[in-house]
């Protein structure tokens, strides 16, 4: 049987929803398992709550900041947000479909046990990213900064990281499939045994020799 030659490219169809209802929530307006749908929203403000299974779907979001906040069971589809300020985001176990995040910065990413489906994240710089067991379907990290992605038992199929620069990525028994880092800067990579079976570009390789070569045990002089 031939090998399959070439990347496919993650395949993202979001269009931002229009005809909002504008949607200025104040304290105590949004609640554990809330559905907030069609809604424009300058400004969610769930730092430190305790939201788990929220909903948003075919919103526009201008800033959401959740540092703290408990965001288990955490839904998204056909939703744009513009900004995501969490120093400690907690959204494990979250589905993610038809998302675009498009700017912002999380110091610690729980993400674990989640489903990621045609999902952007643009100009993000993220610190600690936890996708342990999760599943990335048709995700691209364009132009971020990533300090640490774990995904030990994940699945990615169709994963992209254009313009963004990559520093660790660890985690084993990851599943990989169509995985393209040759529009990634890896110029201070320290670890990527999480992306095997990942595909680089030849110039890459030369940036990547003495990684590999230690990782491999290989002594060079």
């Amino acid at each position: 049987m031939a090998r399959k030659s070439g990347v496919s490219a993650p395949r993202i169809t979001l269009t931002e929803p229009t005809d909002l209802e504008p949607w200025s929530p104040g304290p105590g307006d949004v609640l554990t398992g809330d559905r907030i749908d069609g809604k424009h929203i300058e400004l969610l403000d769930v730092v430190g709550e305790r939201l788990p299974d929220l909903e948003l779907e075919e919103c526009v979001v201008g800033t959401l900041r959740a540092d703290g906040a408990d965001l288990r069971g955490f839904r998204v589809h056909d939703t744009v947000i513009e900004v995501l300020d969490a120093p400690v985001l907690r959204a494990q176990s979250g589905a993610w479909r038809e998302v675009r995040v498009a700017g912002g910065r999380i110091g610690s990413a729980e993400l674990y046990d989640g489903s990621f489906s045609a999902v952007e994240f643009v100009g993000m710089k993220l610190g600690f990213v936890n996708l342990r067991a999760s599943v990335l379907t048709d995700v691209v990290f364009r132009d971020c900064v990533i300090d640490e992605i774990d995904i030990a038992d994940a699945r990615l199929l169709r994963v992209a990281f254009p313009g963004s620069s990559i520093r660790e990525v660890a985690g084993a028994a990851a599943r990989i499939e169509d995985v393209d880092l040759r529009g990634a800067d890896l110029d201070r990579v320290e670890r990527l045994d999480g992306l095997r079976g990942a595909t680089i570009g030849g110039e890459q390789l030369y940036t990547l020799a003495p990684l590999l070569a230690a990782q491999a045990g290989y002594r060079v002089e």
